[in-house]
């Protein structure tokens, strides 16, 4: 199967879902950053990986502006090489407003999780042997103040629809992908891979997420995430 068309499959279905106040603006990324997504999938997307790297939802100066999981503009454009345009939405937050590749912040989780493939690997072609790197969740929910509101913060009949739609689609992905393991970076991202893919799924583990809220990850993400991918036989 086309990668392709279980992202816009994805697209679709959560475009089909509502949100309500204290959400304000949700981005969908699928839809008005296609084409670097395009290029990432024609990249990076590569059938029997040792695992999917699963975060759980765009950050908003990562794959909100550029359509890359854990998408930092500078390493997306540089290191990955699939910077392309980026529509405009119809609906933006006037404080989170989307400028694709021109956006000039910096989104940590992003620089240290393709920062440390770069360092760890050299090439976009020897990570892409080992790993591909997907999100659970193609949206980003943001509050009238601009604040993000992570997933798991929804009320819960927006949460439980939510998860139908994404858990379905990463079955369907890692079915496509058939990845040896599958590691959430992240507990919620593992909690969503436990969940959707069931008792066939293959080995589920988790490293730490690379998010500047953590203070353990501010104290040196990439030796630690590395540890433990060595731990779950990942950098053999």
């Amino acid at each position: 199967m086309d990668p392709m068309t279980l992202v816009d499959d994805l697209a679709e279905a959560v475009d089909a879902l509502s949100f309500a106040s204290p959400v304000a603006c949700v981005y969908n990324p699928l839809r008005y950053a296609r084409a670097p997504l395009e290029r990432y999938f024609e990249r990076m997307w590569r059938p029997r990986p040792r695992a999917l790297l699963l975060g759980m939802n765009p950050g908003p100066f990562g794959m909100v502006q550029t359509g890359i999981p854990f998408g930092e503009v500078e390493l997306a454009r540089e290191w990955l090489e699939v910077a392309a345009p980026v529509d405009a939405p119809a609906v933006q937050h006037p404080k989170r407003p989307i400028l694709g590749f021109d956006s000039p912040r910096s989104e940590v989780s992003g620089r240290r999780v393709w920062g440390w493939a770069r360092e760890r690997f050299g090439e976009p072609e020897a990570f892409a042997e080992r790993f591909f790197v997907w999100n659970w969740c193609p949206l980003a929910f943001l509050e009238e103040g601009g604040r993000n509101r992570t997933p798991d913060k929804l009320p819960a009949k927006e949460r439980e629809a939510l998860q139908a739609a994404c858990d379905q689609s990463l079955a369907r992905v890692v079915e496509a992908l058939q990845p040896a393991q599958v590691v959430g970076v992240g507990r919620v991202a593992e909690g969503a891979a436990l969940r959707a893919l069931g008792e066939d799924a293959p080995p589920i583990g988790t490293i730490l997420h690379p998010s500047p809220a953590s203070p353990i990850a501010n104290r040196g993400w990439a030796p630690q995430a590395e540890r433990q991918l060595e731990a779950l036989g990942l950098l053999d």
